[in-house]
């Protein structure tokens, strides 16, 4: 990514609901630009999506938590089905060190966090898991700084609208 995938990106970030049109007068490139690196992000993966970013706390699931698990050996697929299968569950990750999975897992109450630990605890593809409850957010889910810092310098738009 350049410098103008990630004006781009943070234009979006800023403004949601921006178009085109109005992307290229804040990244003061033209529409067309705009179009065209839009498009490329998108079939690199690197723009998955323009879906609304939720508040879990507004949206009635105020408790959050980080669980671990150890699974038995051999059992990926099953835990994957279980977990998929559990909506509460926001995010689950395969990991190195002690866990072999960390899970993502909000809810709309402790009672509703017990429930899902349990279900999952029941499960005969899990030999543990440690649970982590998030009292408050220090640092929200973001991506911006890390573009920022690895946006590749140099030329970003055509001899037209280079600046002097």
């Amino acid at each position: 990514m350049d410098q103008l995938d990630v004006a781009l990106v943070e234009a979006m970030h800023t403004h949601p609901r921006v178009g085109d049109l109005e992307l290229s007068r804040l990244t003061s490139v033209a529409r067309a630009t705009v179009q065209s690196r839009l498009a490329k992000l998108e079939e690199a993966g690197v723009i998955t999506g323009y879906g609304p970013d939720v508040d879990l706390v507004a949206a009635g699931h105020p408790v959050l938590a980080f669980v671990t698990l150890e699974i038995v050996q051999g059992s990926l697929d099953a835990v994957t089905a279980e977990l998929d299968s559990l909506p509460n569950v926001l995010e689950a990750y395969i990991t190195s060190g002690n866990a072999d999975v960390v899970c993502k897992i909000a809810a709309t109450s402790h009672e509703d966090l017990k429930d899902t630990l349990l279900h999952i605890s029941q499960s005969g593809s899990v030999a543990r898991s440690t649970s982590v409850i998030v009292l408050s957010e220090l640092v929200p889910p973001r991506v911006l700084p890390m573009l920022r810092k690895g946006a590749d310098e140099g030329p970003t738009r055509s001899p037209s609208f280079r600046t002097a």
